[in-house]
This record gives structure tokens, C-alpha cells and sequence, in this order.
């Protein structure tokens, strides 16, 4: 009988319903089946209603610094005294994945980095309970302060920031700074904000000018003002008095109120006669002198730049970043020409609430698209009514996932929408599978009515899907488990995956049946595509399970198979495919991070931001900029992991660039990022001078977990000059790598210091102590807000001693000032001290109790990925010479013998690479392990488990390649579509083998039914692929989830039209005796 007679045949099926039909019967005709499918799609627009919309995940990074002063302690005092004890103590806290610690002079800073998913409550309170109940871990006079604790966390990054710029030459940072605070108390009401910030302004403050002549002529000390300053900024209420029958409260005292108040205090006699400040102090109400300067700047046709502050503004957990931006720009437009002067502009100058908006828009568009691409391929393969059956199932899985990915806790971010729009092509698949079942049965059995057919049409696919459905979520789910950063940022993905594969099986046992019994009809043709393939699967297997030669050319195919995994293999180690942890993302930002030597005033850092300024203003792409000179640029998430917020002083600078919108650019952020940089490192070059290095970094927004810096050289070691020197040495070898830039090292470059020693007999000998030197010398250079004003302000200004700025410059304009002896007399303090001159002290850092030195650089050229640049350093490495003998490596952990010899470990990109790829694949072995056991309980056998996860292997063959010919760098994203492959490629196979045993079941001979099952079951399994691939051909352009994109095309591709062939061959090859 020919095949295609054979295969036409009526088929009645008469045997006892399963699970899966008797659901399918049950809803069949109930009255609950509409309501539930009404139910799922309004669950759904209730999710895209109240779900929190964001950028990226929120990744629950809980990390605290603890501040310990120590005033006047050498940095190795500090370490010795200070960090090392504390550092044993805060690591004694549980869930701890870092405590980091730099040891300055008369500071310690240390960072304690609670493990990913930490609750930020339970960590911050085992926190303050291990430092409270370690209060005693010094000695009362060692002179150390209190530990200062400065939790931070996600919700610490702003996303919001408007720059507020004068065009006018009025109005400068002072009157700006005033403007901002007026304002942050009305921002503040916004519901949802969490903390308003200002940054930038010189601040406000009773300036008190000190002239150390006219001091010495009235006998006047600072010690004597300070002691009078005091004294008169004092009141306290005295209590009541009874009079006619009333209670009168009384009060003593006045604040300072204005600067005239001041000007007008008697600090001390002379000659009979007071002397008042004013007449020995030059005193102003304003700004005191710059240490910080934050200027706005417009590029394009109109370049110009004006001083600016700016107001960030973070939202409190949970809360929808979109609402929350969209209501703080509503209120300051309402603020303006009543709090905000008509003279002043304000420029949104960061929307992380729009860019998600923009984002989550996008990707719900992507979304549409790809469920319309999968409704058109069904009704080009099925028809129209089948279609429509498989469009309402796929939109109800998406909107039932979608709440529940809402209940879950996700917010809809760029990898929640991900999941869902890679996952389309797979929630499709069993809607699919069960229409077109149904669609076959109704040719089959034309006489039969749909009622009698679907029970039976559903339970043959039944357990095959439910089967099928199992073994993808066995893929996809323990990537959920991936520890670290990266975890919690890619868990969207398995679980949202998850959830919509249940919901989807659900859905096609419930809703398809049903709507299949109201909308199909039968038909009287026969199938075409079935007929027309027939014939050519007949003769592609022919001559496999031919009798004699079959053999042979199963294992020619074998080992073509084979050849073709082992070249794909190698693509990778040719470096024709690229490894990297992630691709950079195109966004409208990045940053230029300027450090400057030590001990750099910054007017001269001002200079450098300019120069380099003035060059990003002609770059076509970038719009406006904010410089900060002294402080740190708002923060973004990477700026949080790599402490940003700590850059304060003269030497340091940022310059926040934003571009235009990605739609009116050819150039992503990062080619952007990577053509200005040799401009800026030139201009950097052209400022350095005197041997004092200009160090300027491109700093970009990080597609995933942040690090320190791509690449990271850490030298651990006992003897901290002999780190320095090692650090330094790496730091040459960074240098001259090709493709490494933005280099830099935790050493600072050597700068001058002096040092006043007291001569503490001569002192003695006239009755002065030390510590009236100390504090009037300290006063005099620094200046000290003795006490402040009373003037209802929300930033109280402080009336602040010192010399003036003109004075500051001349070591012998300080050493003017005098100290009062035992009898009164001045003795001016040059005549007590000696100078002597050395160098800055290095800062000295700890990581997990171990001294370390970084050495940090970034990866750039034609190669990007960190991975390449530290590998290829090695050979350089090992030439290295410690006073031990060459420097050790280590990768994974720190090195175990920290007190004999030198060694070096490489972290940054590359660990969060490790970690990320180890537990993925770790992921991968445990979601085999799985599929072997699901597939083994269904089959009840050990050998057709391993046959139908044989076409797991052939994926590669199809994802190399793939990625090779489009130029795509193999990334985590890459490896997850691999991951999913492997339970979609397994679902074809079930169905393959499912239908082999129902033919040989039904009596037909073995070959035949090896050849039927690839000929009946290619129309499903082409179409769930080509659904698939048409999910994932959505995500293509987005530049971080290309490489899932690519897997899944590539490798759906290839392995579906392998696993036609070799599953039958393979099932044919290990039965061939049993059923023969």
C-alpha cells in the first residue's frame, strides 16, 4: 500500500482516556471554561496597570560603609589600630560577601557587602548589633570616634536629576544653591520620593577672616574668639513667673541671627578698652572660598556652559519609577517664576522613569509583534480558525504570566519582557501541538463530531506535551539558582519562562479544546503538506535503514555529525567567536571620570574638565553635560558598587555626557564611548606636567552586575611598599597591552607634605600645650565652625574662623598666628614649631582581612572582552620578580599564604564571568539530569531517555556558527538561549519517539513507523520551531539579548532539521532488534 494511502487511513481511537483527555472532555462544554479564559485576560491588564515599571531588575545589593575617625593618625596607625580590628569584628556578621577597607590618615573606611538578596533590614540590623555590642574593642583615650554607619542600597541611586543653570551673569552657584534647597522641600511631597539631594554650591557661612597682626596688636588669640563665640551664642528658657493672675515664660540669651551680630561681639580687653571681632576679623554672610564647581554645558549648534547645581532625587523601594519621575517634574514646572526666579532654567537631566517607560513600551510593542508573527505562521500552516484558536491561547498565557510575574514580586523591567517575548515560541508550542492534533484527527476521522474527537485528539498529545512542557521548565529553572550579582538580574527569565509553560499547559488542556469545539469545522481535503513531503522523507531515510548498506552510512552520518560539533567547538578557541560576560547596552549616557595627583587644588581640575569639556560639546551625538569639580557626579548602579559617592576633594572630576536619543544616532553609546576616549586620554597627556599624570576614564553604564573595573589586578603580600612597587610594575604591563585603557592604580603618585613639629620643652617651659597649637593652627588652615546661626534656615550657616584665601598660600602666614602663655602673653607659634618636609602618605587597603593593592583597566579594540585582555598579560606576569621569587596567580580565591611571598589575583569582569558561567552550567548538567528523569519516569526505560536527549549536542553546531557569522560575542544571554534549547530540542524528540511507539503499537512495521513518525510529526515540530525562532527573531537587534536571540535561531534551526533524522535513526538503531 503507498505511503501516502497508508497514512490517510482513518484512525479510531477507542482506548480509556488519560489525565490530559479527561481534562480537555471536562471543560469541553462546562460553563466555567469562558469565565476563566475572561479571568486571565483581566488578571493580565491588571498587571500591566499596577506593575512597577523599571529599567533593570532591582537588584537587592545591601552594603554599608563604616566611617571611624582617628584624627591625627598616620595612615598605618589607622590600619594597624583601627581597620584590622574592626574589619575581624564586622566579619564575624552572617551572609557577608566582602569587608574592604582603605586606612587613610586619620580616617578608616570600611565597606561591608552583604551577599545578593540579603533583606536591607535584617543586614543593617545585624550590622549596628555587631558594632553596638563591640563598643568596647578600643580603649576610651586612644582617641578614635564614633563609627559612622552609611547604609546603601539600589533605592540610593537617583533617578531622577535636574540641573539648575543660570544664563544670566547675576546669578552664580550661591544664588542656585539657595533656589535648589527652596525646592527640596517641595519636591519631598511627592509621594513615592525618597531622598532629595543637592549637589554642587559652594554652601553658606559667617565668614570670620582672621588678621593675625591686628590679633597680635590686641592681644587676641583664636582660642580667646572661639571661647567668646561660644560663650554669646547661648539662651536657655528660665521657667515662668505669676503676674496678674497670667504665667509669663522667661527666657535669657540671643542667637547669632546675622553677621552683624557677630561683627559686634567683645572678644577680649585691651588696654582698658573692648575689642570687638569685627575690628581684629574681616567677616562676611556668603559663600566661603570654592572647593567644589559644577557647571552645565549645551553642545550641538549653541555651545555655551553656565554654573549649575543639581537636584537628585531617589525613590523609595516598590515604588513605580515612572509615576514617581513623571510627578517630580510636574511639580517643579509648577514651581517655576514662583520658587524658581525666571532668570534660572531647569534641565531634566536624567529620567530613569522615562528611559523605562521608553523600555517597557518597546518591548510590550515586541511583545505584540512576535504573538502577531506566531498567529500568521498558524494561519499560513493550519488556517484561519486555527489561528485564531492559537492567538486567544497565547494571549491569555501572556496576560495570566504577566500577573504572575506581577504576584511574584518582579517589577516589568528589560529582562522580565525578555522572558516573556523570548518565551512566546515556547508558550506557543503546546496550543500548537493540541490544534493541530485536533486539525489532523478531524481529517482522519471526518465522520466524527468534534466533541467525540478533541477528548481523545488532546490525550494522544497529552502526555507527550505535559512531558514536553516538564522538560523545558527542567531547563530553564534551576538558572533561577545562579548566585552572585548575576542572579537575581537574569532569575526574570527561568521563572517567568516557567510560570507561562504552566500556565500555557493549562491553557491548551482548558481554553484550546474548547474554543477549538466552537470555531473548527471539517474539512473534506486532504493534507497537502503531509502528501507532499511523504516522499522525500521516504527517500532521505531509505537509504539509512537500508539492510545492507544502512550501516555504513548511519556512521558516515555520525561522523559528519561529530566533524561538525568539533568545528564549532573550535570557533571559540579561534577566536572567531568572542567570549564575554555581557555586550554593552546602548544607552543616552556615560560618564569621563578625571583623577588628578593628590593635592591638585581644584581650579586646576576645574581647567583640565574644561578642556576636555570644550572637545565633547563638538561631538555630534552628545546634547548637554554636567562637570563636577570636588564631589561625585549622581551616582548610577554602577557608580553604588564602585563607590563614587566617596570622590570628594580637589583632585577630583566628573563629567556626566548625555546623548541625543538612540533613534536619532547611527552610533551606539559604546562605539560613542570608544571613539572620544583617545581624544580625551590626549588632552589628559597635554595637562599633565611636571611628572604629575592625568588619569581620565570612560566610565559606561554596565549591561549586568557592575564590577570595580572590567579588569582587575589585585597584589596581596606582606610588606606594603614592596605591593606598591609590584602594583606599579602591572601597572607598565596594563599599559603597554594592546586594547587596555583606562588604566589605574590604588597607589597615589608621590606628593609633597609638611610637617610642623611642636618643640614641646620650649612649650612646656612657657605654659602652652600642644593641643592650643594643634587646634589654632588647624582653625587658622582649615577653619572651624565654632558655633552657628539661628536664622530658621534648613542649612544652618556656621561662623567660620580661619585665615583668609590669600593668606593660606604662605606656610609663614599661618605660623603669624599666636597662642596665649601661662601669663598671658602672646608668643606667635613660628617660634614653637620647626617645618620639615616629606611625602603624602599611601593610602593602605584590606580585602577579607588581606592588605591588597588594584591595579584596574578596561577593555577596548577590536576584541572588547576583559577575558582576552587579562589572558593575554600573563606572559608579562610571569617575568615579574618579588623579593619571594616570581609573583604567583590565583583566579578563583585569594591566595592561602599571604605572609611569605607576593601574588596576584585577577578579578573584575572575569569573576563575575566565572561564577555566572559556572553556575549556568552547573544549571544546565542539573536541567539534563532532570530531563534524563522525567523522560525515564514516562518511557520506563534507561537507553530511550538518552536517545531523545542525544539532539541536545547538535544545538552547538547551529550556535556557534551563528554567532561567528553575524559577529556576535557569545555572552551570558547566549548560554541561557543554549540552556532553553536544550528542553525545546528534547520536546521534539519526545513527540518523535511518542508517535514511533503509538505506529508500532497500532501494528504497523518498525521502519515504517520510524519513517511516519518524522513525516506526521515534521508539520508540528517545523512549526513550533519556526514559532520559536520567530520569538527570538524580536529580540535580535536589542544589544544585550542578541545572543539569546542568536542561539535560539541558530540553534532551532539547525538541530530541528538534524533531530528529524537522527531521532528516528537513532530510536531505529537501539530497537531494531526488539521490534524486527
Amino acid at each position: 500500500m503507498p505511503q501516502q494511502e497508508r497514512l490517510g487511513k482513518p484512525e479510531m481511537v477507542n482506548h480509556q482516556l488519560g489525565a490530559s483527555g479527561r481534562i480537555a472532555k471536562y471543560f469541553l462544554s462546562a460553563q466555567i471554561t469562558p469565565l476563566i479564559a475572561l479571568i486571565a485576560l483581566l488578571l493580565g491588564v491588571f498587571a500591566v496597570i499596577v506593575t512597577p515599571r523599571e529599567e533593570e531588575p532591582q537588584i537587592n545589593v545591601t552594603m554599608a560603609n563604616v566611617l571611624i575617625p582617628f584624627p591625627g593618625a598616620s595612615a598605618k596607625n589607622v590600619e594597624q589600630m583601627v581597620s584590622v580590628p574592626a574589619e575581624q569584628v564586622l566579619s564575624q556578621i552572617a551572609d557577608i560577601e566582602h569587608v574592604t577597607s582603605v586606612s587613610r590618615p586619620g580616617i578608616s573606611i570600611i565597606t561591608v557587602q552583604f551577599q545578593v538578596g540579603v533583606p536591607r533590614t535584617e543586614a543593617l540590623v545585624r550590622l549596628y548589633n555587631t558594632i553596638q555590642s563591640n563598643q568596647d574593642w578600643l580603649p576610651k583615650n586612644l582617641g578614635v570616634g564614633e563609627p559612622i554607619v552609611k547604609p546603601k542600597g539600589i533605592d540610593d541611586v537617583p533617578i531622577l536629576t535636574a540641573t539648575l543653570y543660570a544664563k544670566n551673569n547675576q546669578d552664580g552657584a550661591y544664588e542656585l544653591e539657595r533656589v535648589a534647597h527652596a525646592l527640596e522641600a517641595e519636591i519631598k511631597h511627592v509621594k513615592g520620593t525618597r531622598e532629595v539631594v543637592t549637589l554642587g554650591g559652594p554652601g553658606r557661612a559667617v565668614n570670620i577672616d582672621v588678621d593675625p597682626i591686628r590679633m597680635a596688636a590686641a592681644n587676641i588669640t583664636i582660642a580667646d574668639m572661639r571661647r567668646a563665640l561660644q560663650s554669646a551664642n547661648l539662651g536657655a528658657p528660665l521657667g515662668e513667673v505669676t503676674r496678674n493672675n497670667q504665667s509669663i515664660a522667661i527666657e535669657v540669651g540671643k542667637y547669632f541671627t546675622d553677621a552683624e551680630d557677630i561683627a559686634q561681639l567683645v572678644v577680649g580687653l585691651h588696654d582698658g578698652r573692648p575689642v570687638y571681632l569685627g575690628e581684629v576679623a574681616e567677616i562676611n554672610d556668603g559663600p566661603p572660598p570654592a572647593e567644589r564647581y559644577v557647571w552645565y554645558g549645551e553642545a550641538g549648534k549653541h555651545v555655551a556652559e553656565y554654573p549649575a547645581v543639581t537636584i537628585s532625587v531617589t525613590k523609595k523601594p516598590g515604588q513605580n519609577a515612572v509615576a514617581v519621575a513623571d510627578a517630580v517634574i510636574k511639580k517643579i514646572d509648577s514651581l517655576k517664576n514662583m520658587l524658581i526666579p525666571s532668570g534660572v532654567e531647569v534641565k531634566i537631566t536624567r529620567n530613569y522613569g522615562e528611559t523605562a517607560n521608553e523600555k517597557a513600551q518597546k518591548l510590550i510593542q515586541k511583545l505584540i509583534f512576535a504573538t502577531s508573527a506566531v498567529i500568521l505562521l498558524v494561519f499560513f500552516a493550519l488556517g484561519k480558525r486555527e489561528a485564531a484558536i492559537v492567538g486567544v491561547a497565547v494571549v491569555l498565557t501572556l496576560t495570566a504570566t504577566l500577573f504572575a510575574s506581577w504576584a511574584w514580586g518582579f517589577t516589568l523591567n528589560r529582562v522580565s519582557l525578555f522572558a516573556l517575548i523570548f518565551s512566546i515560541g515556547i508558550l506557543v508550542d503546546d496550543a500548537i501541538v493540541v490544534v493541530e492534533n485536533i486539525h489532523r484527527h478531524m481529517k482522519l476521522n471526518p465522520t466524527l463530531s468534534l466533541t467525540e474527537i478533541i477528548p481523545s485528539a488532546v490525550d494522544e498529545v497529552g502526555g507527550p506535551t505535559i512531558l514536553a512542557t516538564l522538560t523545558v521548565i527542567a531547563a530553564l529553572l534551576p538558572m533561577a539558582f545562579v548566585s552572585g550579582l548575576m542572579g537575581p538580574y537574569m532569575s526574570p527569565i527561568p521563572i517567568n519562562a516557567s510560570m507561562g509553560m504552566l500556565i500555557s499547559l493549562a491553557v491548551a488542556f482548558i481554553v484550546t479544546p474548547w474554543l477549538s469545539r466552537l470555531w473548527l469545522r471539517h474539512t473534506h481535503h486532504e493534507d497537502a503538506l503531509t502528501k507532499k513531503i511523504a516522499p522525500t522523507f521516504t527517500r532521505i531515510f531509505t537509504p539509512f535503514l537500508h539492510d545492507k548498506n544502512g550501516k555504513k552510512n548511519r556512521r558516515k552520518l555520525g561522523l559528519l555529525v561529530l566533524g561538525l560539533i568539533f568545528v564549532s567547538l573550535m570557533l571559540p578557541i579561534g577566536k572567531l567567536v568572542v567570549l564575554k560576560m555581557l555586550p554593552f547596552d546602548n544607552k543616552s549616557e556615560f560618564q569621563v571620570v578625571v583623577d588628578m595627583p593628590v593635592g591638585t587644588p581644584p581650579e586646576k581640575t576645574a581647567s583640565v574638565l574644561h578642556a576636555m569639556s570644550a572637545y565633547l560639546a563638538t561631538v555630534p551625538e552628545v546634547t548637554n553635560y554636567q562637570a563636577y569639580v570636588g564631589l561625585a557626579a549622581p551616582i548610577n548602579f554602577n557608580g553604588l558598587v564602585r563607590q563614587y559617592y566617596l570622590r570628594t576633594g580637589g583632585e577630583v572630576g566628573d563629567i556626566q555626557v548625555n546623548l541625543v536619543d538612540k533613534h536619532h544616532r547611527s552610533d551606539q553609546s559604546h562605539v560613542i564611548a570608544s571613539r572620544v576616549r583617545p581624544a580625551l586620554q590626549k588632552i589628559a597627556q597635554k595637562m599633565s606636567e611636571n611628572g604629575q599624570i592625568v588619569k581620565v576614564k570612560v566610565v559606561e553604564v554596565p549591561p549586568g552586575p557592575p564590577v570595580i573595573s572590567p579588569i582587575v589586578a589585585e597584589i596581596y603580600g606582606p610588606d606594603d611598599a614592596e605591593r606598591l612597587k609590584i602594583a606599579r610594575q602591572m601597572h607598565q604591563i596594563f599599559d603597554s597591552t594592546d586594547g587596555i585603557v583606562d588604566t589605574d592604580n590604588s597607589g597615589i603618585a608621590d606628593a609633597q607634605k609638611i610637617e610642623l613639629v611642636v618643640d614641646k620643652k620650649k612649650a612646656a617651659l612657657l605654659g602652652i600645650s600642644q593641643a592650643a597649637i594643634v587646634s589654632t593652627l588647624r582653625t587658622g588652615l582649615a577653619g572651624e565652625d565654632v558655633t552657628y546661626m539661628h536664622d530658621a534656615s534648613k542649612y544652618p550657616a556656621g561662623t567660620r574662623l580661619r585665615l583668609p584665601v590669600e593668606a593660606q598660600a604662605d606656610i609663614e602666614e599661618l605660623l603669624k598666628l599666636s597662642v596665649s602663655t601661662s601669663t598671658g602673653k602672646l608668643v606667635p607659634i613660628r617660634e614653637l614649631v620647626t617645618i620639615e618636609d616629606s611625602l603624602r602618605e599611601q593610602p593602605i587597603y584590606h580585602k577579607d582581612l588581606l592588605p591588597v593593592n588594584y591595579v584596574v583597566g578596561d577593555m577596548a579594540g577590536k576584541l572588547d572582552s576583559p577575558l582576552y585582555g587579562m589572558f593575554s598579560m600573563r606572559d608579562a606576569v610571569s617575568k615579574i620578580k618579588t623579593p619571594s621569587g616570581s609573583l604567583s596567580e590565583t583566579f578563583i580565591s585569594q591566595p592561602e599564604d599571604n605572609q611569605r611571598g607576593y601574588a596576584l589575583k585577577w578579578d573584575g569582569e572575569w569573576q563575575v564571568t566565572y561564577e555566572t558561567f559556572r553556575d549556568m552550567g552547573a544549571a544546565y548538567a542539573v536541567g539534563l539530569i532532570l530531563i534524563y528523569l522525567l523522560v525515564v519516569a514516562q518511557f520506563g526505560s534507561y537507553l530511550t531517555p538518552l536517545i531523545i536527549m542525544a539532539p541536545i549536542p547538535l544545538t552547538i553546531i547551529g550556535v556557534m556558527p551563528g554567532h561567528a557569522l553575524l559577529g556576535a560575542q557569545y555572552t551570558a544571554t547566549s548560554m541561557i538561549g543554549m540552556i532553553a534549547l536544550a528542553g525545546i530540542i528534547v520536546r521534539n524528540s519526545i513527540l518523535l519517539v511518542d508517535f514511533i511507539n503509538l505506529e508500532v503499537a497500532s501494528g504497523k512495521p518498525f521502519k515504517e513507523a520510524v519513517i511516519n513518525s518524522a513525516i506526521t510529526r515534521a508539520q508540528p515540530i517545523v512549526l513550533t520551531a519556526l514559532s520559536a525562532m520567530l520569538g527570538a527573531f524580536f529580540i535580535l537587534d536589542d544589544p544585550i539579548f542578541n545572543g539569546l536571540a542568536i542561539s535560539l535561531i541558530f540553534g532551532i534551526f539547525v538541530s530541528t532539521l538534524l533531530t528529524l533524522m537522527v531521532i528516528p535513526l537513532l530510536y531505529f538503531v537501539a530497537y531494531r532488534h526488539k521490534f524486527n
